[in-house]
């Protein structure tokens, strides 16, 4: 008879010991972490789909990121032009104000406090997260805008609004305050109005309308151009009057008009008619040079700030800055291009032709990029920092006898710059893009949370377990494990002798 050896099956039984504790350990290891396997390997034939899963699912946080960093930038954005909307709403009710109510006090008042806006809205433009300027464009590595000091007043060698203000209105003016415009007499009962020369300065003779009876008017024609008043015929009757268009730098006109009257001295606007054509026409005179001068101090003088502050802004990186081609600026028949050494760029961020919004971008879904960059020079931005500055840029003095007209002139033109031309872009605009952005993100991001959810059930099924049912393998398993170990130990007590028994 063969006996077996007992030393073999007690290895056999060693084996399956430890078999069945590996078994009860990893067991215990996928119930306390909850995962089948540590290793893709242990999955079996869903390991590949397993690292799909993780794949979209580290795709989504991604975008999710990309998504989040956007819309902290957009938050501060859409706070700075919240700000910037109030200050407009601020500086539009301080002109109606100063306009309606205030008079020449009222006027130097607001323009103080522009100042003080025109800081805030630098400050505000030069917004800055996480070391990225985001009124910039692409070049978030520093300050959008300069600051409102080199703005207004320029720094050393550069010259800022205000110089350039000032030499535009000694060029519209002229010498003598008459919008270049000069007004002779070529006989005792004639008059002529010239423009001085062919230039972008000082009025513009667009068109004369009159009912003065006795009086042949002519023109205005050829370059320069010229009008005639002839009064050679007679004297115009009382109540009769002359009207003359002229058109202003910025592209707006005003009218001066002149009514006869027999009263001597005569009022505002009008002429006296004398008692022969030629001392009418001395009157006409006189009563139309003040008229212009004035016209000159108020009307003129405003537009010519606006045209200053239109050139001035229209500058950037590619564009260089318009300026009078002088000294001296009185008798200037041309403008000449500045450059950043001599006149302050005031935008100084990224100055592309592509699209505000393209210049940062979000991949907020594998299709789906959102642009929300934002440059300052944009309409809607520029026109509020434009007629800010201008407004604190234009010093209108408490003694100026044409104060109160000129701060009207000057702030109907500013309100209507701030309430911007219909098909213009506004600063709401602005805001609406951001907003629509911001949408985009969340939209997204929602997806991404059902997304999310179906995937990870997906994954849990494939990488998870059931407590249930592991607790069950591992009660079934300590069981067998006990009973083994039972054998074994019986195995281990037994002897030849009893074998032989």
């Amino acid at each position: 008879m063969t006996v077996s050896s007992i030393n073999a099956r007690s290895t056999q039984m060693l084996q399956s010991l430890v078999s069945l504790r590996s078994q009860l350990d990893d067991l215990n290891r996928q119930i306390s972490t909850g995962k089948k396997s540590d290793t893709y390997a242990g999955l079996g034939v869903q390991r590949g789909v397993s690292i799909t899963l993780r794949s979209q699912l580290a795709a989504i946080e991604s975008y999710d990121a990309s998504g989040q960093t956007a819309s902290t930038r957009i938050n501060l954005a859409q706070t700075a032009l919240t700000s910037m909307a109030k200050v407009v709403s601020d500086t539009k009710a301080a002109m109606f104000q100063a306009t309606n109510v205030s008079g020449v006090g009222g006027a130097s008042q607001v323009q103080s406090s522009a100042k003080f806006s025109l800081d805030e809205l630098t400050g505000l433009l030069n917004t800055q997260v996480g070391g990225r300027y985001i009124f910039a464009g692409k070049q978030t590595d520093k300050p959008a805008v300069e600051s409102s000091s080199n703005i207004l007043n320029g720094d050393g060698a550069r010259a800022g609004l205000v110089q350039i203000i000032n030499e535009r209105k000694q060029a519209d003016l002229g010498s003598d305050g008459l919008g270049r415009l000069d007004v002779t007499n070529p006989t005792l009962s004639s008059l002529n109005i010239a423009e001085e020369a062919v230039s972008p300065f000082g009025f513009k003779l667009a068109s004369v309308t009159s009912n003065l009876t006795n009086v042949v008017v002519n023109g205005p024609t050829g370059s320069p151009a010229t009008l005639d008043v002839n009064l050679g015929s007679g004297n115009p009757n009382d109540g009769e009057s002359l009207t003359v268009r002229l058109t202003l730098p910025d592209g707006t006109s005003t009218s001066v008009t002149l009514k006869a009257t027999t009263a001597s001295p005569a009022g505002p606007g009008q002429f006296t008619i004398g008692t022969l054509p030629s001392d009418t026409t001395a009157n006409l005179t006189t009563a139309l040079t003040a008229a212009l001068k004035k016209a000159g101090g108020t009307e003129l003088t405003a537009a010519s700030a606006v045209q200053a502050s239109n050139e001035f802004f229209n500058a950037d990186a590619n564009h260089p800055p318009v300026r009078v081609d002088g000294p001296p600026f009185d008798s200037a028949t041309a403008t000449k291009l500045g450059s950043s050494a001599d006149t302050v760029i005031w935008y100084t961020g990224d100055a592309g032709s592509d699209p505000a919004r393209q210049t940062a971008t979000a991949l907020v879904d594998p299709t789906l990029s959102v642009g929300y960059g934002v440059r300052a020079n944009e309409q809607g931005l520029r026109s509020v920092v434009q007629n800010v500055a201008t407004l604190a840029a234009v010093s209108i003095s408490s003694t100026d006898p044409n104060g109160v007209d000129l701060s009207q002139a000057l702030n109907t033109r500013l309100t209507a710059g701030l309430n911007g031309k219909p098909g213009d872009q506004k600063l709401s605009d602005v805001t609406t893009d951001l907003a629509n952005a911001q949408i985009s993100i969340n939209s997204a991001k929602s997806r991404h949370t059902q997304q999310n959810t179906t995937l990870q059930e997906f994954l849990t099924q494939i990488e998870g377990v059931s407590d249930t049912e592991v607790g069950a393998q591992i009660l079934a398993l300590q069981t067998r494990l006990q009973a083994s170990m039972q054998v074994t130990a019986m195995t281990y007590q037994t002897s030849l002798v009893n074998y032989l028994k």
